[in-house]
């Protein structure tokens, strides 16, 4: 499994990581920039990430942009629906608008934090995209 983490904050990007490390490879990064850039790369190489998980409140573009990136860069790429990469946003925003908004973009799932090692596991799970850990 291929894993992209957005998170802006050392201690939750670290716990992000540690949470999914042993179910593949994590890629973290701090911008929402960084995130749709490395997003591209990994798609055009032919190695698309399985998972992503965006915080909202992020320097340089939100979760949100990053999100509509991720699909116009999927859909450039001749990637479609539920072909795609499976995004989960990480959040502290629970607001109707910001929730309604990430699905109709194409989230697969809403996180509101404090994130744990239960939520991410289960929701992964609900994607079936949990594996045994390597």
């Amino acid at each position: 499994m291929r894993f992209l983490v957005l998170e802006d904050e050392f201690i939750s990007r670290n716990v992000m990581t540690d949470i999914l490390a042993p179910f593949g490879h994590v890629d973290a990064v701090e911008t929402g920039s960084e995130a749709v850039k490395a997003f591209e790369n990994a798609t055009k190489a032919g190695k698309a990430y399985d998972a992503v998980f965006l915080d909202i409140m992020v320097p340089e573009m939100s979760g949100q942009e990053v999100l509509k990136n991720i699909r116009r860069v999927e859909e450039e790429n001749g990637i479609f629906s539920l072909s795609g990469t499976k995004v989960i946003m990480t959040t502290a925003l629970g607001d109707f608008a910001n929730v309604k908004e990430a699905f109709k973009q194409q989230c697969e799932a809403y996180l509101i934090k404090p994130i744990d090692r239960d939520k991410v596991l289960s929701t992964l799970d609900g994607l079936g995209l949990l594996q045994q850990p390597k």
